[in-house]
């Protein structure tokens, strides 16, 4: 084996085992970049080998990084991250629950549905998954909890339902995808759509067919209140706020009205406009929303920096012509291997956080699976379902870490673990269905664009 390749297994190896030593992933990028820019260069000097990396070629990692540094895309992150965190504390979600608990809280398994239709619009407004799982744990838990819901059922809803700001457009994990694949980001919002709304329809269903099928885990509360239309027009003024905030974000999207950028702008002012609406803008909440953009901010672009130099040393090595061989030499046919990329991503998600997959695997494999032949709008969407289903998978599930903070006195972790693994089950069978019918991700933009 040329010693560029096992360079390059030996560098993505020392990557996952360092991951587990707790230092920051984006040091542990940065430095082995840096490291193994020395090897490489003795490889080639001392040993002779056909290895590019040289000192020189490091320069291009400067020359990357200030270009990435002057993307425009990526200034909406901050915007996209600061509208979630706003819309987090705005109260919007609050009055959501109120109504929709009036609305549905009479039939069987309406809160735990109630919980998910919140979540489902809190995703296509906030993005922010710690965001999401912690304010529905802290809203509709402890009501599931008090009205005898089943403790899996309602552990595993909320923190399901949560993880769905990160596919739902504006999305952050869309954003950075179409940059690291030169895609336009208004092309991953479309396609994404559909998709994001899916599994929002098999979460809903799932939840109304197991609370049929155990009444005792999903009870119809004794006192229901009638449903008249006082109370649908409650519930439609209450939608109104965030759904307007959404048409505004993505509309002008879509119409081609304002770019992605643009139009993180107008969902920032737009939260922040909300929040005043409600009496809940002040000082010290602002500057807390504005310290929480930063870090997080801060913390994404670290991590991007570090991937960058990365992923360039790793291709200097022969990297990606090592990936690409390995896949194309698979003794199966273009599905087969789309197939083991996802699989393969799947189990990537036990152990490694969304950010670093993007960043390293995804720019390695699109190269292959447009040379299959393959959409690499629908194959993006259908990776980023499975990025999605990695923050439900232990060891490194985050939303099960941030429902853990939250979880009420008496309910343990293991149960956690026992109530996502039907909704885990659910986003396979949604991947399948995105894979089958790619026009799940085609179709919007195919009319938007032709």
């Amino acid at each position: 084996m040329p010693v560029g390749d096992i360079l390059s297994i030996l560098m993505f190896v020392s990557f996952i085992a360092l991951i587990f030593t707790g230092f920051p992933v984006a040091w542990v990028l940065g430095g082995l970049a840096v490291l193994f820019t020395a090897v490489g260069i003795i490889a080639r000097v001392y040993l002779d080998q056909p290895v590019f990396v040289d000192w020189a070629y490091s320069t291009l990692i400067a020359d990357r990084i200030w270009s990435l540094m002057n993307n425009w895309v990526l200034v909406a992150l901050p915007m996209f991250i600061y509208m979630g965190l706003m819309l987090d504390r705005s109260g919007i979600a609050q009055r959501l629950m109120a109504d929709f608990v009036r609305l549905f809280g009479g039939i069987r398994g309406g809160m735990a549905v109630t919980v998910a239709l919140i979540g489902i619009l809190l995703a296509a407004t906030t993005g922010i998954i710690g965001a999401s799982v912690v304010l529905l744990a802290l809203l509709g838990l402890p009501q599931m909890l008090d009205r005898g819901y089943d403790e899996r059922l309602a552990v595993g809803t909320v923190c399901a339902v949560g993880t769905l700001g990160i596919l739902i457009p504006p999305s952050i994990m869309l954003v950075l995808m179409a940059d690291r694949l030169a895609m336009a980001v208004g092309d991953l919002f479309l396609g994404a759509l559909l998709p994001g709304m899916l599994l929002g329809a098999l979460f809903v269903c799932y939840i109304l067919v197991y609370a049929w099928l155990n009444p005792e885990a999903a009870p119809v509360p004794a006192e229901r209140e009638p449903v008249d239309s006082s109370l649908v027009l409650d519930v439609f003024i209450a939608v109104m706020a965030p759904v307007g905030l959404i048409l505004a974000v993505l509309g002008t999207i879509f119409f081609g009205i304002a770019t992605p950028t643009e139009a993180a702008g107008v969902g920032a002012f737009g939260a922040t406009l909300l929040a005043l609406v409600n009496g809940r803008l002040n000082i010290d909440m602002l500057r807390q929303v504005l310290r929480e953009t930063t870090r997080t901010t801060a913390y994404i672009f670290a991590i991007f920096l570090g991937a960058t130099a990365f992923t360039l040393v790793l291709r200097g090595l022969g990297g990606d012509a090592l990936i690409e061989g390995a896949l194309t030499g698979l003794p199966f046919p273009p599905v087969g291997i789309i197939i083991t990329i996802l699989v393969v991503t799947f189990l990537l998600g036990f152990f490694l956080d969304w950010i670093e997959i993007t960043l390293i695997v995804l720019p390695l494999v699109s190269p292959v699976v447009v040379a299959l032949g393959f959409d690499l709008i629908w194959f993006t969407v259908l990776f980023a379902v499975c990025l999605q289903t990695s923050f439900l998978t232990p060891p490194v599930g985050f939303a099960i870490f941030y429902l853990k903070g939250a979880l009420p006195e008496g309910v343990q972790v293991s149960t956690i673990y026992r109530g996502v693994i039907p909704f885990i089950l659910l986003q396979l069978v949604g991947l399948v269905l995105i894979f089958i019918f790619q026009d799940l991700v085609l179709w919007l933009p195919a009319q938007a664009y032709g």
